[in-house]
C-alpha cells in the first residue's frame, strides 16, 4: 500500500502515492486538536457570558456544536479534500481516477466516519486501510475515493541521476531543438501539473512540444514529456 498507477480519461499515466495509515493517523489527530481548541475557546466564550447549561439554552449549545458535527465535510469541501491536519501532513481526498472529488463524495465519505471511527474507536477504517491496498476505508470505497500523500519523494534514483547521465540512452534527437529557455518552461509547467493533477496542462504540453520538435510518438502524454526532459539534459551534458 505504497503507489498506485491511475489513467486518466485523456490516457495519461498518474502514480498516486497513498497515504501511510500512520500519516492519516496523525492528520486524525491533529485535527483533533483543533476541534479541542475550539471547545475551549466556546466554553470560555460561554464562560464570561454566564450561560448556564440547561434545557432553555440547549438550542444554542446545539448550535455552537454544528461546526464540530460537520468538520472534516466542512474544510474538505472548501479546502479541496484538505482538513487541516491533511494540510499539515501534505494528504489530500482525491477520486481514484485522479480527478477531484465531488461534493457527493465528500458527503458519502463524511456519512461513514460514523461505522469507520465511531464504532469502534478508528479499528475498521485502519484495519480496511490496511487490507484494502488503495489507502481506502470504507466511507473512500463507498465514495470512489482515496488519500494520497503530496510529499515528493526523494528515491536512490533521484539521488544518482547525475552519475548515471552518461549511461542513459536518449530517445529522442529532436529536442536539440528546443532551448534551455524552453526546456526551463516545459520543465516547470509539467511539474507544477503532476503536483496539481492538472491533466488537461499536460496534454496540451505534449501536443505544445510536438509541434516544436516535430516529434511522432506513440508514448502517454506525461512519459513522453518526462522522456523529453531527460533527453534535453543528456544532450546538453554532451
Amino acid at each position: 500500500m505504497d503507489k498506485f498507477q491511475i489513467e486518466t480519461a485523456q490516457n495519461i499515466a498518474i502514480s498516486q502515492n497513498v497515504a501511510h495509515v500512520t500519516t492519516r493517523i496523525g492528520s486524525y489527530l491533529i485535527d483533533a486538536l483543533f476541534i479541542f481548541g475550539y471547545y475551549i475557546i466556546i466554553a470560555i466564550i460561554i464562560g464570561m457570558l454566564d450561560i448556564p447549561f440547561s434545557m432553555e439554552y440547549l438550542s444554542l449549545y446545539m448550535l455552537l456544536g454544528l461546526p464540530i458535527f460537520f468538520y472534516s465535510l466542512i474544510f474538505e469541501v472548501l479546502m479541496n479534500g484538505q482538513t487541516p491536519g491533511k494540510y499539515f501532513n501534505q494528504t489530500r481526498v482525491v477520486k481514484l481516477d485522479g480527478s477531484k472529488p465531488t461534493f457527493g463524495s465528500y458527503l458519502i465519505r463524511w456519512l461513514l466516519r460514523v461505522v469507520d471511527f465511531t464504532l469502534a474507536s478508528g479499528s475498521v477504517a485502519v484495519l480496511t486501510i490496511l487490507l484494502n491496498g488503495k489507502g481506502q476505508r470504507l466511507g473512500d470505497i463507498a465514495a470512489g475515493t482515496t488519500v494520497i500523500s503530496e510529499k515528493k519523494r526523494i528515491t536512490l534514483k533521484d539521488t544518482i541521476a547525475n552519475d548515471v547521465v552518461d549511461n542513459y540512452t536518449p530517445t529522442y534527437s529532436q529536442v536539440t531543438l528546443l532551448t534551455d529557455s524552453d526546456i526551463h518552461t516545459i520543465s516547470n509547467v509539467y511539474r507544477d501539473a503532476l503536483r496539481k493533477r492538472n491533466h488537461k496542462v499536460i496534454l496540451k504540453l505534449h501536443t505544445k512540444v510536438i509541434e516544436l520538435t516535430g516529434i511522432t510518438t506513440e508514448q502517454k502524454p506525461a512519459q513522453f514529456i518526462d522522456t523529453v526532459i531527460k533527453d534535453y539534459h543528456y544532450y546538453a551534458r554532451q
